[in-house]
């Protein structure tokens, strides 16, 4: 067999510019792809349909919860979530069912039903 003849080099294909219909297509997707990548960056756990503790504490000294949050079982999960923020800024999960988290509920129950109980007894004029 005889040796192949080099090839000649070709000359570098000038890129081809976009045509109109691609720009759109492009810019769309772009449009499309911003938000949602900025809504999974900061996205809470709260708007995802699970559940949001999947340890829970049996209890915690009163003095160092700055908030409490009660989630109701629901669609997104099948247990009552009680959510503490702490006085430093972490939030834990307690165990609903705990003698010491049941307590504190029904505190803080009875302290948003004392309001409602006073303005119902005042005199209207």
């Amino acid at each position: 067999m005889a040796p192949a003849a080099p090839r000649a080099p070709r000359a570098p294909r000038a890129p081809r510019p976009l045509g109109a219909a691609r720009l759109l297509l492009l810019l769309l997707l772009l449009l499309l792809l911003g938000p949602a990548g900025r809504r999974a960056a900061g996205a809470p756990v709260v708007a995802e349909l699970r559940c949001q503790c999947l340890q829970t504490l049996q209890g915690i000294h009163l003095r160092n919860i700055q908030n409490v949050q009660v989630t109701p079982s629901g669609p997104h999960c099948a247990r009552t979530e009680v959510v503490a923020t702490l006085k430093d800024g972490r939030e834990v999960c307690l165990n609903p069912e705990a003698p010491l988290v049941k307590r504190m509920i029904q505190k803080m129950l009875s302290k948003a039903s004392q309001p409602e109980l006073e303005r119902m007894q005042q005199p209207t004029a």
